[in-house]
């Protein structure tokens, strides 16, 4: 199943980890999602019953709606506990890279993460990775980091480990990135895996609440002002944006994970094959891409906004302002017209 991935690095895994009392230390991206978390905390779960001693360090704290997790796996935020994570990575034996495909992406953590001399194993699903780590699991035809590191504790012997801690948190990270399994789920190993993950007695229901039905009235307020006063559509170009200022961040008492999905509400409309979102940050503009059928978010992501990603799921970001970012992606699009009209949904 995992198709890219040689022996010498499962036997790695299984010999390194043989031995109880090791000390892992296990990393997300940078504004991690629901599959990083899930993801992370899912195979840290695994490796404490396993016997190692293990702990989450996040380069910048995550949204309260992934802060649920029955797990109580120690998990520290590197952004502002620096002492107490310098500390963890001095001690660990082996570093684990969990849903990203570049040391880049860690931003805070970059150099912690190139600078660590001891074993680092990556495990991802996103295309054309950088190879930073001494052992790299890349497998892009995966829905989610969470599946594939189910099918990768099963390979080396761990899933034995699997409690209901871990299936919580590694199907927490299938079904956001699969948009509660509305895309990215034409293979049918990713519903094998939840069914396994489903015997160890997960809520889902409760899981789906508590990621979807978990915001503030704040957030709301902001999700309806951009779709009635910040969204353009442009339906000759089967196309669609949102921008957000600083100013009405914070005019919604913005919190981290409140614009999480935005991007996706234009996909909704009739024929649109192709969204932006473009937030106003400290010093650039964050970009998410999200499209159907084979118009490649990722590549337009790539060549235009330093980003990438999947084909249907890309970000990146633009060092102008975001008048002129947005003046930019409308001349892009009609550079594309021929392709997005193209495009088979």
């Amino acid at each position: 199943m995992l198709e890219n991935t040689g022996n010498e690095i499962f036997n790695f895994a299984s010999e390194f980890l043989a031995d109880a009392g090791k000390n892992v230390v296990i990393v997300p991206h940078e504004n991690p999602d629901g599959d990083a978390v899930g993801s992370a905390i899912g195979l840290a779960q695994i490796l404490k019953n396993s016997g190692q001693n293990v702990y989450v360090l996040s380069p910048n704290d995550y949204p309260d709606f992934l802060k649920w997790f029955s797990s109580e796996i120690e998990v520290a935020i590197f952004e502002r506990e620096r002492k107490r994570a310098k500390k963890w990575l001095e001690a660990a034996d082996l570093m684990i890279c969990v849903d990203f495909n570049d040391a880049k992406r860690a931003a805070r953590l970059e150099k912690e993460i190139l600078a660590f001399s001891k074993p680092k194993l990556l495990i991802d699903h996103h295309p054309n990775p950088v190879y930073f780590c001494d052992y790299t699991v890349s497998e892009t035809a995966y829905s989610s980091t969470a599946e594939l590191v189910y099918d990768f504790i099963t390979q080396i012997g761990f899933e034995k480990y699997l409690d209901h801690n871990a299936a919580e948190a590694l199907y927490t990270g299938i079904l956001t990135d699969t948009g509660s399994f509305s895309h990215n789920t034409s293979r049918p190993n990713v519903f094998k895996v939840v069914a396994e993950l489903m015997k160890f007695g997960i809520n889902t229901d409760k899981i789906q609440s508590n990621i979807y039905h978990n915001f503030s009235a704040g957030r709301m307020k902001l999700l309806g002002y951009c779709l009635n006063k910040k969204m353009e559509v442009f339906p000759e170009l089967r196309s669609a944006v949102i921008s957000i200022t600083k100013a009405e961040l914070e005019k919604f008492n913005f919190k981290p994970g409140d614009t999480e999905g935005f991007v996706n509400y234009p996909l909704s409309i009739n024929n649109i094959v192709f969204s932006a979102l473009f937030i106003e940050k400290e010093g650039l503009v964050k970009a998410s891409f999200r499209s159907k059928g084979n118009f490649p978010a990722n590549a337009f992501a790539k060549n235009h906004f330093n980003g990438g990603g999947h084909v249907n799921a890309a970000g990146g970001e633009s060092k102008e302002d975001l008048k002129k970012t947005i003046r930019l992606f409308k001349q892009l699009l009609v550079q594309y017209k021929h392709q997005l009209l193209e495009t088979i949904i």
